[in-house]
């Protein structure tokens, strides 16, 4: 049998009904469009930027934190004061742009070199450098309006979808258009008024809950691929004022805080009569919701933030500021710049 004759069977057979040409057509018609999709996705580059989160109580810098980022020190201006009444000229080298507080989201698209050694005062783009997008997320700080901030990082896991950049920093971000992958956050905290003592509770309380929410995401995993870790940075803001705790201070602070908070939510747990002795099934379910709530170290006395390691979540303390003389917002810079 010839080439031409053995063709015109293989024709003849595939023209004419039978199960095997039904299952092969459609698994032609299946399996295609498929393979295409995987080919086409896997050719397109990736689109979708990385977002950090700033959260933290309201007054403690984060959008003023945002705007410097996003436009660099402010052009120097002289401001005129009269003292005797005579004419002083003071220069103000710092930025000092005028903020208010948040009451939704603002998304800026911020860009490091990749090799992480550049300032948020160098453009990037002017110098020709090699560098990575990113986008700085300005969550609210009030009570009433953390559930943006919370539910980004429960929603960290899922996946990526696409991002609606804001071009400026009072855009409003919407957080069901506005998702992208959480790599880090950075929490900023008001050092100088957690030396008053009064603004501690609520500073920690906050901060209990963005620590509890990513405990949680990193238990609540499915399969056996855990989900990516995401830093966390205790950024002490307003270290240029004279009652400004220092970071070490903060850090010692909140911890002893966290670790009161979370003995008071224990012993809240058990006096709701949850668990008693003398009903096993509920007794097995109130350990459980216990352990779902406790920060850290489970049992453990103090509460430390290297506890946070247990679950792969790094938190660093580092003092800063945004205006006025001090060391600067750099460090927190770099800390961004090395988890993009």
């Amino acid at each position: 049998m010839t080439f031409l004759d053995t063709a015109k069977a293989l024709l003849e057979a595939s023209l004419q009904p039978s199960p095997t040409v039904i299952f092969v057509g459609l698994a032609i018609v299946i399996l295609v469009p498929i393979l295409l999709h995987f080919i086409l996705v896997a050719a397109t580059p990736y689109s979708t930027l990385p977002s950090v989160l700033l959260v933290g109580p309201s007054g403690a810098g984060k959008t003023a934190l945002l705007t410097l980022f996003e436009r660099g020190p402010l052009a120097t201006h002289t401001q005129q004061q009269h003292h005797n009444d005579e004419k002083q000229q003071q220069p103000n080298n710092t930025a000092v742009a005028l903020t208010h507080t948040s009451q939704t989201p603002a998304t800026v698209e911020l860009a490091v070199s990749d090799d992480g050694a550049s300032s948020f005062r160098d453009d990037l783009d002017a110098a020709g450098s090699a560098h990575k997008k990113f986008l700085l997320v300005d969550t609210p700080g009030h009570a009433k309006l953390r559930r943006h901030a919370l539910a980004r990082i429960q929603g960290t896991s899922a996946a990526s979808s696409t991002a609606a950049v804001a071009t400026t920093s009072s855009s409003s971000d919407s957080s069901s258009s506005s998702k992208s992958k959480v790599k880090a956050v950075v929490f900023v905290v008001d050092a100088a008024a957690l030396a008053d003592g009064d603004a501690l509770p609520e500073t920690a309380g906050y901060l209990y809950e963005v620590l509890l929410s990513l405990q949680k995401r990193m238990g609540a995993g499915k399969g056996s691929r855990a989900p990516a870790s995401v830093p966390v940075l205790v950024a002490a803001n307003k270290l240029d004022l004279f009652t400004a705790l220092p970071a070490a201070l903060v850090r010692s602070n909140l911890e002893a805080e966290l670790g009161r908070i979370r003995r008071t939510r224990s012993r809240g747990l058990l006096d709701s009569g949850v668990g008693a002795d003398d009903d096993v099934a509920a007794a097995g379910g109130a350990a459980g919701d216990e352990n779902d709530d406790w920060l850290g170290e489970y049992g453990s006395d103090k509460f430390s933030f290297k506890q946070m390691l247990e679950f792969d979540i790094e938190v660093d303390v580092i003092g800063g500021n945004v205006i006025g003389e001090g060391p600067g917002a750099d460090r927190w810079w770099r800390w961004i710049a090395e988890r993009i």
